[in-house]
């Protein structure tokens, strides 16, 4: 995958200069993309509070590992008294753990922010160093492909509480190790440090690891058909593949074991989100998050603001276009060629979409959804992938003029400024801007004090007003600074349909009890409805199946006077203001 070093002799002290201001914009670009959050500590991410929730939610699991050994592959301290699959669920163990002195000391919120930041700063400076080491072996190429890899549009998108999805600096090291398997008698050494890769990358991200492996295997095929010199390293290659096979088998068995065959493991999820497509028409469109872009435009070709995962606009489509043309002698552009048209067309989903309609045309993807694994694979994420294979074509297109105005200096200026317009043109309008940010609610000093344990002991849990599930979860938040020593009643996970003909369906939270609909209704109407003695009955055999200690509810809900009626009128007890919130005292009516 290399190209042949300039004849002009290296710089070190100028070339060690050049990555440290490299290194050094990225972290800064990190820092202007986040900058609404590190202002001001009440801030969160404006278009995906339940999210960011869900990973402080998870960045405290990874401290309770460390600090009380807890089993780290499933949890008891939401959706008791069953357990949250952490495997099945995004657990982010590789960088959870790693984080947690920062999760004990300063809190899940500044965990969270430093995974998002240097997540960002991370993934720019590994595609830095490998495009500028090993594909085209010079800086400013390589740092205009790494800057594109790290903060394109979909990548900004994701940066909307996805930390563990921008967080893509393990990729350019799976392929740095898979690259290093030529090596001759390396072979062991090589699979095993591939293999180690592997799974940091799965305790990250699944769903990346299964798109890079992809890409890489149709890449080295297409570099082991068009470079014949390669194929003298096919013994290397394929016993360090091999080891690192199995390595990363053994060391992920019994995870992925528990993520598919464990407690709370699921079958998939639901058609509703494997339906999520990308619409053909977002790919020559502007992002929200970049200069050229308002939510106006985007917001009708996609089911949110974290799923804009192409939006590259048309003269960034045009041009990659043209280096695929101006490159395709060479086998690995044809091979990021193919891998991309791929991955584009499995991201139209099961029907292709075209400016917000459905054209009533079936896409590739209808064939696949249902197969294991991929029916876990939410389809319009295909298009992600398409980031580093455009950084990577800009990367060598950069390269190829460099080399162009070296052979030709007469021409060199006017060379340099057909390439400048050329790439403000296609780069200028998808440059980010800094994620939206809004007001979080303090958490209530019945959490932050303490007030809550009593309610909690003999293994109890905490039942909110509303249940936590995919639009309200706050409850993570509060259990998250309190380490999770306060258990919740239900959540906001990936949890099996168990009803009768539910097959195990993924759902975002437990399935419904009478109670837990009964409360859905009442924040869904912002009313209390006629309540009858079965409901009443049902109220208590649902505290009883929580173990609930209390009943809790934040007056500043816009629906929390129905909420608190609906209660009082379930229960009979009459609740009482403490540390900022409602409390049902519910130990006498379970016990």
């Amino acid at each position: 995958m290399t190209t042949p070093e300039s004849d002009a002799p290296p710089d070190r002290g100028r070339g060690g200069r050049i990555d440290a201001l490299a290194v050094l914009s990225f972290v800064l670009l990190a820092f202007w993309v986040t900058v609404r959050l590190w202002v001001d500590p009440r801030n969160g991410v404006r278009d995906n509070r339940t999210d960011q929730a869900q990973f402080e939610w998870m960045m405290a699991h990874g401290a309770r590992v460390v600090t009380d050994f807890a089993y780290p592959f499933t949890s008891d301290r939401m959706n008791v008294p069953d357990v949250v699959n952490l495997m099945a669920n995004t657990s982010v163990l590789s960088i959870s753990i790693p984080l947690s002195p920062v999760t004990i000391w300063w809190g899940p919120r500044w965990s969270f922010l430093i995974f998002l930041t240097l997540g960002l700063a991370a993934t720019a400076t590994a595609w830095y160093f490998l495009l500028s080491r090993v594909v085209v072996k010079a800086r400013g190429p390589a740092w205009l492909g790494a800057g594109f890899c790290a903060f394109a549009p979909a990548m900004i998108s994701h940066a909307n509480a996805h930390p563990n999805i921008v967080s893509q600096f393990v990729v350019p090291l799976i392929i740095w190790r898979t690259i290093r398997l030529a090596e001759p008698g390396r072979w062991l050494r090589n699979g095993v440090l591939l293999a180690l890769v592997i799974v940091w990358q799965a305790f990250l991200n699944l769903e990346i690891l299964l798109m890079t492996a992809l890409g890489l295997g149709v890449v080295v095929l297409a570099l082991a058909i068009g470079r014949p010199a390669l194929r003298s390293a096919a013994r290397p290659f394929a016993a360090g593949l091999g080891v690192a096979a199995v390595v990363s088998g053994l060391l992920l068995a019994y995870p992925l074991w528990v993520q598919f065959a464990g407690p709370g493991a699921y079958r998939g999820l639901s058609p509703l989100i494997r339906g999520y497509s990308t619409d053909l028409a977002s790919y020559v469109a502007w992002s929200r998050e970049s200069v050229a872009g308002d939510a106006r435009g985007s917001e009708p070709l996609v089911k949110n603001a974290t799923e804009e995962n192409a939006f590259f606009g048309w003269p960034l489509v045009i041009l990659v276009a043209a280096l695929v043309w101006s490159l395709r002698r060479d086998a690995l552009v044809l091979g990021l060629a193919a891998v991309g048209a791929v991955f584009a067309l499995f991201s139209l989903g099961r029907e292709i979409h075209y400016d917000g309609r459905n054209t009533g045309i079936p896409g590739p993807w209808a064939a696949l959804e249902h197969l294991p694994i991929l029916h876990s694979v939410v389809p319009t994420r295909w298009s992600l992938a398409l980031t580093p294979i455009i950084g990577v074509l800009l990367a060598l297109g950069a390269d190829r003029v460099r080399r162009l105005a070296a052979r030709h200096p007469d021409a060199r200026g006017q060379i340099r400024f057909a390439t400048g317009t050329v790439l403000a043109m296609a780069l200028l309008p998808i440059l980010p801007t800094p994620l939206p940010a809004t007001r979080l609610d303090p958490t209530p000093a019945f959490v932050t004090s303490g007030a809550w344990r009593p309610y909690v002991a003999g293994d109890r849990s905490i039942v909110t007003l509303p249940l936590p599930d995919t639009t309200y979860a706050v409850p993570l938040r509060w259990s998250a600074q309190t380490r999770l020593d306060m258990p919740l009643a239900r959540g906001y996970f990936l949890y099996p349909d168990t009803r009768p003909g539910g097959d195990r369906i993924a759902l975002f939270t437990a399935p419904p009890r009478p109670t837990s609909t009964f409360f859905e209704r009442v924040r869904d109407t912002d009313a209390v409805p006629p309540i009858t003695p079965q409901d009443r009955v049902a109220a208590v055999d649902d505290l009883r199946y929580w173990r609930a200690g209390a009943v809790v509810l934040d007056p500043r809900l816009r629906q929390a006077e129905a909420l608190r009626r609906a209660m009082t009128e379930l229960t009979g007890i009459t609740p009482t203001a403490v540390g900022g919130v409602w409390v049902w005292d519910v130990r006498p009516l379970v016990d």
